[in-house]
């Protein structure tokens, strides 16, 4: 199989980016996108000329750094699948594909396919987290969850950060992978303890960095986590309960 990859380069953030075509051979509809980008690089190492930059770590499915636009859709063309899992079979022998970074306000570019996705990073530095007090471990079974809700929180917890359902939207939402944090975060017993709080200030540090959400549904249709619509619902939902139990402290 032969390429023709119109590959976006950009050499820091302040640079003016622009497309450069180059074709890649000998590829087999088996190989991720990653190591077409891999054998990509080979030649322009090999001719003397600069790599692409772009992320990535596991090739797992599970780490969230390959995050890379492909013939414009967040990770390619597969639904529900990371970057370093989409094979080349999606596509026929002399097509051309454009790869570029994520296309977010919120995500500028480092270098050529590499953003900084540190708004994400913000959000759960404001509440993403669970304070414990210092001291000898509970007992494993001190706090009793029945096994639906600990499964039903796990598939909020499966959120892997690539930050994809924030490209694929219109307005530049964060709305689902803010929600699948706090769903996760408020059904189970120690970290509930904190979610008001923790509400408050995701909430607050999601609406200074994104857009808002407007239920194009994009966002599930790219997620490699598979985590449903529904959970943009849980942002408006922490929102509201934390107004309320402001207004009875007071």
């Amino acid at each position: 199989m032969k390429l023709t990859l119109e590959i976006w380069r950009q050499e820091g953030p302040n640079a003016k980016g622009r497309y450069e075509h180059h074709t890649v051979a000998e590829l087999d509809g088996s190989m991720s996108i990653l190591e077409m980008l891999d054998r990509l690089n080979e030649q322009l190492v090999n001719s003397g000329k600069e790599p692409v930059t772009f992320e990535s770590d596991c090739r797992e499915g599970i780490c969230g750094a390959c995050g890379i636009q492909v013939a414009g859709i967040p990770h390619g063309l597969e639904r529900n699948t990371p970057a370093c899992h989409q094979r080349l079979r999606s596509f026929h022998d002399g097509q051309t594909i454009r790869i570029e970074p994520f296309r977010s306000a919120s995500y500028p570019v480092v270098r050529d396919l590499m953003v900084n996705r540190h708004a994400l990073d913000e959000m759960l530095e404001a509440g993403g987290h669970v304070a414990v007090n210092a001291g000898t471990a509970p007992d494993a079974d001190a706090l009793p969850i029945d096994h639906e809700t600990v499964e039903d929180a796990l598939d909020y917890a499966a959120c892997i950060g690539c930050g994809a359902c924030v490209a694929a939207c219109p307005n530049g939402s964060a709305h689902l992978y803010l929600g699948a944090k706090l769903t996760h975060l408020a059904m189970l017993p120690m970290p509930s303890q904190e979610r008001t709080q923790r509400a408050r200030a995701m909430i607050d540090v999601a609406e200074e960095n994104f857009g808002p959400c407007s239920n194009y549904g994009e966002c599930a249709e790219v997620c490699p986590a598979d985590i449903p619509l529904s959970a943009v619902a849980a942002v408006n939902k922490e929102r509201l309960r934390a107004t309320f139990k402001r207004r009875l402290d007071k």
